[in-house]
């Protein structure tokens, strides 16, 4: 079978985890509104009544750079564990180990279209209108959900061949929320040619600069900005899932180990 016809299986599966994530706990779906809003709130009161730094703009400025962090980080921790966890699942069926990532992937991408629903609520309330220019976000979703699944596709491959691959994501995602500009804006960095290396080679912080350039400024994106971040997405994504169907033997003997 090829990978489109797995979707429908993906699809399926995904749905399934979240009703049972949603059914143990008390407040249910209203967590991927609330959990996403109180990261949001626990970093503003740290910067701006603690630290004392940050815009007079600053919550819609957070909010605009943490959820799309928060979809990157909760996909790709999720994923990269998918297959030691459903080693029950891999026991019984001859299932191909990229559906497990991209069940993850998935699970977390359907609870993003509330959450982004909700960043765009908080987008109108605070004033910003340019709704005519908000079809740029729809390529960037895409491009991000691409690098998301490149990303967990590696991820997924490491950690199941080395568990050790863990403590490694864990400082890979906060080395990543300080360098992507979820607290900064990339315009803010002085020197040009570190801001250059940031566009170039960090695609999260050139995503999420983009979601910003829309709703905040009003801006139309100069799409050739974010070819380097499609290339290395398209890169990661061939790596990744070829890797994961080439040692789907190996794999299954790894997560037995």
């Amino acid at each position: 079978m090829s990978f489109f016809q797995y979707l429908p299986l993906i699809h399926l599966m995904a749905r399934m985890k979240l009703k049972s994530k949603a059914n143990t706990l008390v407040l249910s779906y209203i967590w991927w509104i609330l959990e996403p809003l109180l990261f949001v709130l626990m970093f503003y009161f740290v910067f701006k009544f603690l630290l004392h730094r940050g815009r007079e703009d600053f919550l819609i400025f957070l909010i605009i750079g943490k959820i799309p962090f928060l979809w990157f980080s909760k996909s790709v921790t999720s994923a990269a564990n998918s297959l030691i966890e459903n080693r029950g699942l891999i026991n019984q069926r001859a299932i191909p180990k990229f559906v497990f990532p991209m069940v993850n992937i998935n699970e977390v991408a359907y609870q993003q279209f509330v959450t982004f629903g909700v960043l765009l609520l908080f987008v109108v309330l605070s004033g910003y209108s340019h709704f005519g220019l908000w079809w740029q976000i729809v390529p960037l979703i895409v491009l991000q959900y691409l690098l998301i699944c490149g990303v967990s596709s590696c991820f997924a491959l490491f950690v199941t061949y080395l568990p050790d691959f863990r403590l490694i994501l864990q400082m890979f995602m906060m080395g990543l929320m300080f360098c992507s500009g979820i607290f900064w804006s990339i315009g803010d960095i002085a020197d040009p040619q570190l801001q250059k290396a940031i566009l170039l080679f960090n695609p999260l912080a050139v995503i999420i600069d983009g979601y910003r350039q829309v709703l905040m400024h009003g801006q139309i994106l100069h799409w050739l900005a974010f070819m380097p971040a499609l290339l290395i997405s398209v890169i990661l994504n061939v790596i990744g899932f070829g890797a994961l169907k080439k040692f789907d033997g190996v794999l299954t003997r790894r997560v037995f180990m």
